[in-house]
Order: structure tokens, then sequence, then C-alpha cells
């Protein structure tokens, strides 16, 4: 008796009457804040927006999108490390809250005081500690389709340790205890992407403290600051510093980095920029009225080439929740060499239990 196997079912059109190249082409050009409604389609187009084949697409176009990435603490809810992202569109004006936020898929082992570095479309989550042991784990979370994939391990476990990443390269340093050889040798490591491994990066022992309490990287050199002062390292030279006293004394909590300037906040709760080249700081004017005094619970992010801060502030209601709150500022030097600032907007944007606390955030282009 002959069996016949039925035909293959022809794929559906992307978009009926037009050839899947030209439907792709006008796909990719739609905002990715329009991904979740534009899914709802159809099954290709669903399919679609997850696959290489359409970001390659997009970055062909250059439609580039700087999106923030936020993770949170909390005892209380269900996922105790929560990941959102965050993003604004266009068409948002200061008086309306377009600030568009979306939770991400939880990492698969969430751990206190990693280290976090940006390379390409990937956020690389860099060790700290699960049950009170430093491990030496790597998650990275693909922005394009926020999936999480594990990494190589590095060579020792870490926790509160600093990293940034220079040409296509990511750096580790700190975070572990000096007390054997292996620990000692490899204080300080690299991570390259297109060999798949970390290796060594030699550091002389009068650096190697322990802790890690922010760091930055500003032309080419990676700064991070320690329990003892800070360390400055050039891996194009492969040259390590200590950090001068100006940044020392003035550098207090998370930063970041525009336009060559280093900004946080002081020990008044203002935002200032260290001005590396010239080693001086510099307070940004112009946003005094608009923002609160950032005393704890602030971190920053170059989104986009601007200054975008997100704090904590308690909630209205009857004590039970706290408020995320983030503002977007165009930062720039005037004529007298001072640094301003102008807030584009400002929003509350996610409201929480009580108790929770901003671990990190950065920004992604895509």
């Amino acid at each position: 008796m002959s069996t016949t196997e039925p035909p293959p079912q022809e794929q559906a059109a992307l978009i009926p009457t037009l050839p899947d190249d030209v439907a792709l082409n006008c796909l990719a050009r739609i905002p990715r804040w329009h991904h979740p409604t534009l899914s709802l389609v159809s099954r290709p187009i669903r399919s679609l927006l997850s696959s290489p084949l359409f970001f390659a697409a997009r970055s062909l176009l250059g439609p580039t999108q700087h999106l923030l990435y936020l993770t949170l603490r909390s005892h209380t809810l269900h996922n105790p490390s929560p990941w959102f992202t965050l993003h604004k569109r266009h068409d948002s004006t200061p008086n309306d809250n377009h600030t568009l936020l979306a939770p991400v898929p939880p990492i698969p082992a969430p751990s206190i005081g990693s280290a976090y570095a940006v390379l390409g479309p990937k956020i690389y989550v860099l060790g700290g500690s699960i049950n009170d042991v430093p491990t030496s784990h790597v998650w990275v979370l693909d922005c394009r389709f926020h999936t999480w994939e594990p990494a190589p391990n590095m060579r020792v476990g870490r926790e509160f340790a600093a990293a940034g990443v220079v040409d296509g390269k990511i750096y580790v340093m700190g975070g572990c205890a000096v007390d054997s050889w292996a620990r000692a040798a490899h204080w300080a490591e690299l991570f390259d992407p297109d060999v798949g491994r970390w290796e060594a990066v030699p550091s002389p022992v009068e650096v190697r403290d322990k802790w890690m309490h922010a760091s930055a990287v500003v032309g080419g050199r990676i700064y991070a600051m320690a329990d003892r002062g800070g360390v400055v390292f050039d891996p194009r030279r492969k040259v390590w510093e200590g950090v001068g006293c100006d940044l020392d004394l003035g550098w207090r909590g998370r930063a970041c980095v525009v336009d060559g300037v280093l900004y946080c906040y002081d020990y008044l709760g203002k935002i200032r920029g260290f001005d590396v080249g010239n080693g001086v700081w510099k307070e940004l004017k112009g946003v005094e009225k608009g923002l609160p005094k950032f005393l704890c619970g602030a971190t920053m992010a170059n989104v986009g080439g601007n200054l975008v801060v997100v704090w904590e502030e308690k909630g209205k209601g009857k004590g039970k929740e706290m408020e995320i709150w983030c503002a977007e500022i165009e930062v720039k030097g005037n004529g007298d060499a001072n640094l301003c600032g102008k807030i584009l907007w400002s929003n509350k944007v996610l409201s929480v239990p009580i108790g929770s606390s901003i671990v990190h955030c950065t920004a992604v282009s895509l």
C-alpha cells in the first residue's frame, strides 16, 4: 500500500501582497516600543521580531534606539532581583508621561554585588555572591531578544568588583581576597568575546584592594574607587596608577561618563562633573529646581549622549510603597567652562514595595 506525504505547507507572508524582503524592510523601520503590539498581528511577524535576521536589517537601516535597563533588589517581591527596560518615546513632551517601562525576564541565578559591563547589544553580569559565597559565574542578557545565556566563568569568584569595556574587551578587577596565589594572579582579568575565555591581567600588589565601590571608563582608561583611594588602569599601555586626590575626595556613589566628563552626586546631594583633563570638579548648573538632593539611592547612565538619573522617593500612600523616578538631562559646557544642564523630562516610572532599592542601571544601543 503506497502512502503519499502531504505537500509542505507554504510559509505565510509577512505582509500579504508584498514580497518578504520588502516587508522586512518596512517592519525593520518600526520603533522598538511598538514591537509588543506588532507581535500580535500574526505568527510570522512575531517570529520575525525575535530573529537575528530582523536585527541585522535594523542595524543596516540605522534606526538606533538608546534603551535604559534597570535592576532592583526587593525582599518582598516574588522575584528578588527584577529587571526592567525603560525608554522614552520620541513624541513625548515634558507635560506628557510617555515613558515606557517593561519587565525583562529575570536573571537565572540572582546574586548580590555583581559587576556590570555592556558590550554591543549584551549586558554582562559578572560574579556577585550567592548565599554569601562569591561566584565566578557570568550571565549575559541579550537585549535584542531579552534572553539570558551563560558566558565563560571568570578564573576567581568576585563580589563588589569593578568592570569596564575598552576596545571590545571586558576588564574586571577586585572583589576578591588575595589570600592565595590564584586570587592574587587573577585579581584583574580580561574577557575577549572573540577568544571566549578569561585571561589574567598582571597587577602590582599595592593596587589590590578587595572591595570596589564604583567604576567608569574615561578616555580608554578604567577608573575604579576602592576602600583606600582608587586605581586607574590603561589597558592599551598596560599601566596602573592611583587616582588623584581631587577625584578621590569628590567621587561619591554611582557615576557615569558623558562627553568625557564623569558625573556623580556629592555630599550635599548635588550633581557634579569631573573634568579628567583639567582635574577639576564642577557643579552641574540649571537642574537645582527640578531635581531632589540625591543623598542616597540614585544612579546614573549615559543614554544616547544625555545624562539619565534614576532615584528612589517615598510613596504618597500609606507607607507600603516607594517610587522610582527618572529624569533625562541634556548636559553641556558653556563659555565660562561651567557645566549646564537642561531637564528634558522627569517622571515617576515605577511603584515598588517599600524596602526595595535600585541596584544598577545601564544603557544599551540597539
